[in-house]
C-alpha cells in the first residue's frame, strides 16, 4: 500500500513537470501521512509544509511542528487570523457553517498561491471515508491537484501512519477539521468513523450490513446529497 502510493505519488509530480509538493500540516494524521509519503516520494527538499492557523488551537500547531520535525520539513506559517475575522466584518452575517467553511477556502487560496509560486502541485489530504460522504469543503481542503489518501478508509490511514511512525499524540488525537472551538469530525458528521469504514465497506463489496439501520441510512444520505462535491461543477450543454 505505502509503494503504491509513493510511486503514484512520484509519477504525478513527474508527469506533469512540477518541482515539488505544497501541503497544509493541520497538525492531524491524514496531512502528517501524506506529508511522510511525498518526502519518499520526491524528498523531503521538495515537499514545502504550510502551517495556516485561523483562529486555530493552539495545540494543532504544535502537533503540526512535532511532525513536521520528524520528517525534517520546509515549512512556512501564513496565519490568517487577521484576514478571516477583517473579511468577516465586510460580510453580511451568515450562518456559523458558511462562517466556517471560508477557512479551508483561504487555506486553500494561500497553498496555491505557493503552488504557482514555486511551480509545486497541491497535495489534498482527504481519505476516503471523507470525500466518500462528503465531509470536506467543496474548493476548500477538496480542492486540489492530487490526493494521495483518497483510496483509503481512515482505518488504513490510521495503519499506515503507525508504519510511517507518525508522532504517537497525533495519531491518537481525535480527528478534527478546526473549524470551531471544540469541533471534532465524527461529533459532527454523528457518527464514528469506524461504523462510517465499516458501512461503506460493505456497501462497497455489496455484503450485508452490520450497523443499525439508521445509520446506514445516514451513511447513504450523505453519499447521495454530496454527489456535486465530488462531481464538479455542472456544464451546460448547448
Amino acid at each position: 500500500m505505502k509503494a503504491k502510493i509513493v510511486s503514484w505519488i512520484r509519477r504525478q509530480v513527474k508527469a506533469t513537470g512540477a518541482k515539488g509538493i505544497v501541503l497544509g500540516l493541520s497538525g492531524g494524521i491524514d496531512s502528517a501521512v501524506v506529508a511522510a509519503l511525498s518526502c519518499q516520494a520526491i524528498g523531503t527538499k521538495n515537499v514545502l509544509a504550510l502551517f495556516l492557523p485561523c483562529n486555530s488551537n493552539r495545540q494543532d500547531l504544535k502537533d503540526a511542528k512535532l511532525v513536521a520535525k520528524k520528517l525534517k520539513l520546509k515549512t512556512r506559517i501564513v496565519d490568517l487570523s487577521k484576514v478571516y475575522n477583517n473579511l468577516l466584518r465586510v460580510l453580511p452575517g451568515a450562518s456559523d457553517l458558511a462562517k466556517s467553511n471560508l477557512k479551508p477556502r483561504l487555506r486553500m487560496a494561500v497553498l496555491y498561491y505557493f503552488a504557482n509560486k514555486l511551480n509545486y502541485l497541491v497535495s489534498g489530504t482527504g481519505n476516503k471515508s471523507e470525500l466518500s460522504v462528503g465531509y470536506f469543503t467543496k474548493f476548500g481542503d477538496g480542492g486540489a491537484d492530487i490526493l494521495p489518501i483518497a483510496g483509503l478508509f481512515k482505518k488504513q490511514v490510521r495503519a499506515l501512519a503507525k508504519e510511517l511512525k507518525i508522532p504517537e499524540p497525533v495519531i491518537s488525537k481525535a480527528p478534527t477539521a478546526g473549524l470551531w472551538h471544540g469541533q471534532t469530525d465524527e461529533g459532527e458528521m454523528g457518527i464514528t468513523y469506524s461504523e462510517l469504514d465499516d458501512i461503506l465497506k460493505r456497501m462497497e463489496n455489496n455484503t450485508k450490513q452490520a450497523a443499525p439501520l439508521n445509520k446506514v441510512n445516514k451513511v447513504k444520505r450523505m453519499i447521495k446529497t454530496s454527489v456535486h462535491k465530488r462531481s464538479g461543477a455542472a456544464v451546460c450543454r448547448v
